[in-house]
């Protein structure tokens, strides 16, 4: 079956935003089982939409459309494809009840083009959009499906998830199964992954391994194939061993929605333990990152953001004879300063952050030097030293990633 995607956002095309549906949806089309011969972007556009369309049903037995099903004027796309298709457009019910609620609920006013969200293209399947308001449609005319789904990539990959694949799969049933497990690697550049696994890559015919560099990480997809999907994850099971026995230091886990901060959490919660943290360079991003994990408050009471030296004095009991005798970017402020937020907190854990984001020095310290430090309850603390390289914004999440490494390291003995 061959598919292709077609993006329409004119904004996509200004670069305002990245097209991170269509790496997605290549991913999930590819386990399918379809053949993605061509990704386009469109504007806008009428017209030049059209002409996409045109083009896309004589090569393509799937079409997928993105974008521009909400109720502005430049949400054209199921305007456009109902043209296209010479059929009408119709309300969802289901939708238009969903909407009315929203607005009622949340207390806004309901604009009349607020009801453009319900309408999908007669004789074609609605799609409940669990993550947002716009319906979804796939619909089928002669040879060739058109597949209508928002661009908000929450909205787009729920309804994915929750609507489409079962879809697909029950109308497009697998002849042939792909299986892929995405591993994660911290702690080891791209370059240097790929040479541990060299002698993998040369020889790799099924399954296939493929490295791609990732910020602050390294991810590896295996993906085996077969008529029998369990006979697909073995090919990868077995994979994976071999990929473990010679860079299984630097690996993490497994998953493509996969973190060091999930995993982190995670192993907090499984030894019941608790952190904080206490930053300097970072300012606050360790613990945002940190909570961005669904169910962090578990095992995070609290923490500190303590930029200048009176405040660690204050906050964290840092002594002011270690700040002026080491100053602050140091490994004994670093100790301190987790010591002193995790006694504060009564924590189990406590990393600490202090060092020099740049652009300009500081103490004498080029940007890019940074202490980590890491306390934990019947133990002394200990302070880490690194230099990261590049910008401002790479060094202070460098500096956030290498400490969970060092915290999840931790929690693993």
């Amino acid at each position: 079956m061959k598919a292709e995607i077609i993006a329409v956002g004119t904004e996509i095309l200004m670069g305002q935003i990245v097209n991170t549906n269509a790496t997605y949806l290549s991913q999930q089309l590819n386990e399918l089982g379809f053949d993605l011969f061509h990704e386009s972007v469109v504007g806008d556009n009428e017209s030049r939409l059209l002409e996409s369309l045109t083009l896309g049903e004589k090569r393509s037995d799937l079409i997928i459309l993105t974008g521009g099903l909400g109720p502005t004027e430049d949400d054209l796309t199921k305007q456009t494809v109902a043209k296209f298709l010479a059929l009408p457009l119709e309300e969802d019910a289901a939708t238009r009840k969903k909407i009315e609620e929203y607005f009622q609920f949340s207390g806004k006013t309901l604009t009349k083009n607020n009801y453009l969200q319900a309408l999908t293209i007669q004789g074609g399947i609605p799609l409940d959009n669990e993550a947002g308001l716009a319906v979804g449609t796939f619909i089928t005319q002669g040879a060739t499906s058109f597949l209508l789904l928002p661009g908000p990539p929450f909205e787009l990959k729920t309804m994915f998830e929750k609507k489409v694949k079962p879809l697909l799969l029950k109308l497009f049933p697998l002849k042939h199964h792909l299986f892929s497990e995405v591993l994660r690697f911290y702690g080891i550049g791209e370059s240097q992954l790929a040479a541990r696994l060299e002698a993998l890559i040369a020889e790799q015919e099924n399954p296939t391994i493929a490295t791609y560099a990732k910020p602050q990480e390294v991810t590896v997809r295996v993906t085996g194939s077969s008529e029998d999907l369990d006979e697909a994850k073995i090919l990868v099971a077995r994979t994976k061993e071999k990929i473990l026995q010679v860079a299984g230091e630097f690996y993490y886990g497994s998953g493509e929605e996969l973190s060091l901060e999930k995993v982190v959490v995670e192993l907090l919660k499984e030894r019941k333990a608790t952190v904080t943290g206490a930053e300097s360079l970072t300012g606050g991003l360790f613990q945002t990152t940190l909570t961005d994990v669904s169910g962090a408050s578990e095992v995070f009471p609290g923490g500190f953001v303590t930029y200048l030296p009176e405040v660690k004095e204050q906050l964290l009991k840092v002594k002011k004879e270690t700040i002026e005798k080491y100053g602050v970017v140091s490994e004994p402020v670093a100790k301190e300063m987790a010591e002193g937020a995790r006694k504060k907190l009564g924590t189990d854990f406590a990393l600490s952050f202090t060092g020099v984001a740049g652009p300009e020095k500081l103490e004498g310290h080029v940007p890019g030097t940074v202490w980590i430090g890491l306390a934990q309850k019947g133990e002394k603390p200990v302070a880490h030293l690194y230099h990261f390289n590049r910008d401002r914004w790479y060094i202070r999440h460098h500096a956030v990633k290498e400490g969970l490494d060092l915290l999840r390291r931790e929690l693993l003995k």
